[in-house]
């Protein structure tokens, strides 16, 4: 039986929703869940693929509250989601791989739950004056790279694709790269083809005039850069990293359709960035990484287990990683949207 006193409250209640409601006042929704991003690299015409899609509001209609912020390096983003500092970044699955295994008690390891780049951009850069034509013409040369540089990294897997002998590295700061290239100090150099190959154009130097041997069309077929995730936040926030690569896949097909429309973008976070330079860069990453046969045919985001396992077999050798890597301990697809959804080659 309801008491006087307590049909009185359940009134008062009613009469106080509803007081509330004339007013305006709305119960509170949930609070988007924070996620903090972090990428390989400054805010260049590739960056687009993730500024996007926060920008247009994709990830926060996921409930999603996403900052990303500019990084220095591959190795960095692992360590700095790796400590929590970050939920989730972009990184080289090769020093996602290469952390594992130098780290297997690590109490937390990320783990990389999309591909982006399935083709890696390593290449090796040269100025067709020196007279190097392939990778043979590179035995005795003086290459020059930073320590942390994916392409010098891996150059022992170029190397022996390709049949190149000793070489003399050079360690450089990433700034003096293409300038030392251009002065003759250098005879050859690694990085990313659309960073390294525009970065010699600002220098003055045409594409007729430059040799650029892309690691994918000699024999090295490495993934590149895939979006990883903290332990942590996998365990407790799984609907938020599906959300967040629904949301991406989104973006992603915008900017492959307007990419000049998606450097404006960019250019909302670094207003000094030249739009048609990163336009072009960010052509070029496309074309080089995302929209590849090889991506075409292991669906947009995904791997092909044979070509992974592989992968992580020469990472340990090169790298001389304290235990071999464990390819599936580094590779989670559970969490990515349907394959159809990701198919950015419908139309192509």
């Amino acid at each position: 039986m309801t008491t006087p006193r307590r049909s009185f409250l359940s009134r008062l209640t009613t009469v106080a929703a509803a007081c509330a409601l004339a007013a305006g006042i709305v119960p509170a929704a949930h609070a988007d869940t924070p996620v903090k991003f972090q990428l390989d690299w400054r805010f260049e015409g590739p960056s687009a693929l993730f500024l996007l899609p926060a920008a247009k509001g994709y990830f926060k209609a996921e409930g999603l509250d996403v900052t990303v912020d500019a990084g220095n390096g591959s190795g960095n983003a692992v360590n700095r989601v790796a400590s929590g500092a970050y939920d989730m970044g972009f990184a080289d699955l090769a020093a996602l791989m290469e952390f594992v295994a130098n780290n297997p008690t690590a109490p937390s390891k990320p783990v990389a739950v999309m591909m982006v780049y399935n083709n890696t951009p390593a290449a090796v850069l040269a100025l067709k004056k020196s007279g190097i034509k392939s990778p043979a013409d590179l035995t005795g040369k003086k290459l020059g790279a930073p320590v942390f540089d994916a392409g010098r990294r891996a150059f022992p897997i170029f190397a022996k694709a390709n049949k190149v002998g000793a070489v003399e590295w050079i360690g450089v700061d990433p700034a003096l790269r293409e300038t030392m290239l251009a002065k003759g100090d250098l005879d050859a150099i690694t990085g990313f083809s659309f960073t390294s190959q525009l970065n010699l154009n600002a220098r003055g130097i045409k594409d007729a005039d430059i040799v650029v041997m892309p690691y994918p069309d000699y024999g090295v077929k490495l993934y590149g850069n895939a979006i990883i995730v903290s332990e942590k936040f996998l365990k407790e926030h799984p609907d938020a990293v599906k959300g967040f690569l629904r949301a991406f896949t989104k973006g992603v097909k915008e900017v492959i359709a307007n990419p000049e429309a998606a450097i404006a973008v960019v250019k909302q976070r670094d207003g000094i960035i030249d739009s048609a330079m990163e336009t072009r860069r960010l052509k070029l990453a496309l074309s080089a990484t995302v929209l590849t046969p090889d991506a075409k045919a292991e669906g947009f985001g995904d791997v092909n287990a044979a070509r992974l396992s592989l992968m992580g077999s020469q990472v340990s050798d090169a790298f001389a990683t304290k235990s071999r890597v464990d390819a599936g301990a580094v590779w989670n697809a559970s969490f990515l949207p349907p394959a159809a959804e990701r198919n950015l080659f419908s139309a192509k």
